[in-house]
């Protein structure tokens, strides 16, 4: 399936949740050339209904939008960052998946990349920012009710531009993975559970890592991490459980590889990986064989110029579809999976 986000919209980050808390996974999309993000409500028959009339018109273009519970409701809100531009805004959710009640909160210099966690277990969400401008990612700690205290900063590697969130070293706190763009390194900083991070420690990637994403590759409950690098490639490193990790192994992916997200797309408990090319309008799938290697890519067509994607089961079969925004036609495109590591054509 492909759906329109019309004229001139140039969609450029996709954020997947429950929006309208009827059990059935929706799709926000926040379109960079109309400074606007459009609902997409799902029907649980992988099809879904285009709800523009209850989008947001954004003062600025929107880079990345996040989806997370931050006030308890069940209902998923947004956080958006914008080009340039040093702030994030926080969007609460109602019934129609429609979203309200704008709240601004300060970053550091041009937030790139934005995740959601708690951080300091109280059970409340919190936000981590990546700031491409000053090197440095920001962490706005929740309070719970949909609002978050003031950021605080953290150093980075040049030019931070993709972060994720997972428990590195098995100790129950969430730590922070940061793809830094300019300088061929990821940065790692662990979290102490109290809303405060350790420095750094960085590992080499490929050439100008675009995407980080985090999962169990091996099956042996540590987690390890995934980068989409520039250079045509991808880079795993697996993780020891310590919160320290392997030296990269490197796949072949298509051209200019951005987006990367992982899931089980052939149901045999083993995670895979799923690139968008953005320099050849294909995703990649590499299906994972368990013990921290991949198979080689199958590619599947998108629209022009894949910019963001994500994984989630659209039609209720449990079987892990695709879902990406082409930045180059306005389109979003939907891959439905068979089960079996395969994937029907898109549907625009």
């Amino acid at each position: 399936m492909m759906f329109s986000t019309d004229l001139n919209s140039h969609p450029y980050s996709i954020a997947i949740h429950d929006f309208n808390k009827d059990g059935q996974v929706d799709m926000a999309v926040a379109n960079y050339g109309t400074k606007k993000l459009v609902t997409f409500l799902g029907s649980g028959n992988g099809t879904f209904e285009n709800r523009g009339s209850y989008g947001v018109n954004f003062d600025f273009a929107p880079l990345v939008v996040g989806a997370g519970s931050f006030n308890k409701d069940r209902r998923s809100e947004i956080v958006v960052a914008y080009d340039a531009i040093d702030h994030v805004d926080v969007f609460v959710t109602y019934n129609l998946g429609s979203f309200n009640h704008q709240m601004t909160y300060s970053t550091g210099n041009w937030p790139r990349s934005v995740a959601v966690g708690d951080f300091n277990n109280d059970t409340r969400l919190d936000i981590v920012v990546a700031n491409r401008g000053d090197n440095t990612v920001s962490v706005l700690l929740g309070y719970g009710n949909g609002s978050f205290a003031n950021q605080t900063k953290y150093s980075t590697g040049s030019s931070p531009f993709s972060t994720a969130v997972s428990d590195f070293n098995n100790d129950t706190h969430l730590d922070i993975v940061v793809a830094n763009v300019d300088e061929d390194t990821i940065s790692v900083l662990l979290g102490y559970g109290n809303g405060s991070f350790a420095n750094q420690t960085k590992y080499s990637t490929g050439l100008y890592p675009a995407s980080v994403a985090v999962g169990d590759f091996n099956n042996d409950t540590r987690l390890d991490i995934v980068v989409a690098n520039i250079d045509n490639t991808v880079s795993v490193l697996v993780g020891y459980g310590d919160g320290s990790f392997a030296n990269q192994t490197k796949y072949s992916t298509g051209k200019i590889p951005w987006p990367v997200a992982v899931g089980d797309f052939n149901n045999d408990t083993r995670l895979d990986i799923v690139i968008g090319n953005f320099g050849d309008n294909t995703i990649s799938v590499l299906l994972g064989y368990g013990n921290g290697s991949f198979a080689n890519q199958t590619k599947y067509s998108t629209g022009s110029r894949p910019e963001s994607v994500g994984v989630g089961d659209f039609n209720n079969d449990t079987h892990l579809d695709i879902v990406v925004a082409n930045y180059g036609d306005n389109t979003v495109s939907v891959l439905l999976g068979y089960g079996n590591g395969s994937f029907a054509n898109q549907t625009k």
